[in-house]
């Protein structure tokens, strides 16, 4: 993928306007190294989990925000790590997964990963690796000899990570071994690629300074580590879970068009932090935006804005058309029967369908069909709707309080979209 976004020319400037730095190793020298010339940098993504979420998507960000600045990102994939399980915001132990489980989930972050830092040739030139390279046919003595003697047991056990566990349930010494191994990770790619800064969310804090210090100890070298703080509410609650779990990046996971309402979703409140951490826009748009989002609010253009722009981003731009139409149409300003059934069928969902079986093929009147939609509380209810000129099937306005749908008005062959005004909307799923 090839960018064309304006090179930015304080990126820490860039990053604190943004919110994104929450801690780093020796500000003014980091300032210092970033200004001087092209510094190669990283950040680790473990497969822990079947896909990537939109707190990773914060790091792919930042690796994409700092090579935009004329730097040279390495995203780094924990093919090793990931067999361990890291401690960091865990109340309890990880159950470890299989080989094969983590090497299907290694090659989905390496494509993820890939898409949003260019991998181009020249100095800034990103790079996707993983750790297994290094880590794979390292001895445990070589390990202990090597890595471990220059680690101090009573400064691990101050880490945040590893306190909170010994207050709590305890800690297996493999997961008390993996800021040993991310540490190594980082002197590896100091050592391979000249690599002198690493980026991570702030929970990885005690990691990156693992790998500060042992490059330290061991190269007799100071390098950098950068933590982004995690993106909240502005109540303080976290981003990231919504009822049905994590906000995933992978259409498999997530379909396109719930993670397009997610954005759309959010309160006015939540839209400057969002717009300033998420979006690759510039500074002047936006502003601009959280202007018109505040003088005008009704609009939701900052919503919209950011909404458009993750789905495009994550999903691509044709998706992005598809996610908006369906939108749109479900709301009277488009057809419905144009969308895909992908498309309609996760559009429904968002809508908590009623389930109905039509074991004769005869399906209810629309009176009945708008109030197991939810739509009204009652049946007298949905007469008045109909008699008011306010009750629609599939953006179709129905006059008629006896009126009933046939199996041709079945949208893809079980859904019917139900709306109320110009606003409410239900939908059925008809099992014929």
């Amino acid at each position: 993928m090839r960018w064309h976004h304006a090179l930015v020319s304080d990126i820490i400037d860039e990053l604190s306007w943004r919110g994104l730095i929450a801690i780093s190793t020796d500000p003014d020298e980091l300032r210092k190294a970033l200004d001087t010339g092209p510094v190669t940098f990283y950040c680790g993504f473990d497969p822990t989990a079947p896909g990537m979420h939109i707190g990773n998507l914060v790091q792919m960000l930042t690796l994409r925000r700092i090579q935009l600045a004329g730097h040279r990102p390495i995203g780094l994939v924990g093919g090793a790590t990931g067999l361990i399980g890291d401690p960091s915001g865990k109340s309890t132990e990880r159950v470890l997964n299989s080989a094969d489980v983590v090497a299907g989930w290694v090659d989905r972050i390496r494509g993820e990963v890939s898409r949003f830092i260019d991998l181009g040739p020249g100095p800034t030139g990103g790079l996707i690796v993983s750790n297994l390279e290094w880590t794979g046919q390292l001895s445990a003595l070589e390990f202990l000899r090597d890595v471990g003697k220059h680690f101090s047991v009573n400064r691990m056990l101050d880490r945040e990570s590893v306190k909170a566990r010994l207050e709590g349930g305890g800690i297996s010494y493999t997961e008390f071994s993996y800021q040993l191994l991310q540490a190594l990770d980082y002197l590896e790619l100091y050592r391979r690629y000249g690599c002198t800064l690493q980026t991570g969310g702030s929970d990885q804090w005690g990691n990156l300074v693992s790998g500060v210090d042992l490059i330290r100890r061991v190269e007799g070298t100071s390098v950098h580590a950068l933590a982004t703080p995690l993106i909240t509410k502005p109540d303080g609650t976290k981003y990231g879970k919504t009822e049905g779990g994590a906000i995933w990046l992978s259409a498999d996971l997530m379909p396109p068009y719930s993670f397009y309402q997610f954005w759309l979703n959010r309160a006015d409140d939540e839209v400057p932090g969002l717009l300033k951490a998420f979006s690759l826009k510039s500074r002047e748009e936006i502003e601009a935006l959280i202007a018109e989002s505040v003088s005008r609010p009704a609009l939701r253009a900052g919503q919209r804005a950011l909404a458009e722009e993750m789905t495009t981003l994550v999903h691509g731009a044709e998706e992005c058309v598809r996610v908006v139409a369906a939108s749109r149409a479900l709301f009277g300003q488009g057809a419905l029967e144009d969308l895909d059934e992908g498309t309609l069928s996760a559009a429904v969902a968002e809508l908590r369908p009623g389930e109905i079986s039509v074991p004769g093929g005869e399906l209810p009147s629309v009176v009945n069909l708008i109030a197991e939609a939810g739509i009204v509380p009652s049946l007298s209810a949905a007469r008045r709707a109909i008699a008011e000129g306010g009750a629609y099937l599939n953006n179709r306005k129905i006059t008629d309080v006896n009126a009933a749908p046939g199996p041709e008005d079945l949208l893809h062959g079980r859904y019917l979209v139900l709306r109320r005004g110009k606003r409410t909307v239900g939908a059925v799923i008809v099992q014929l």
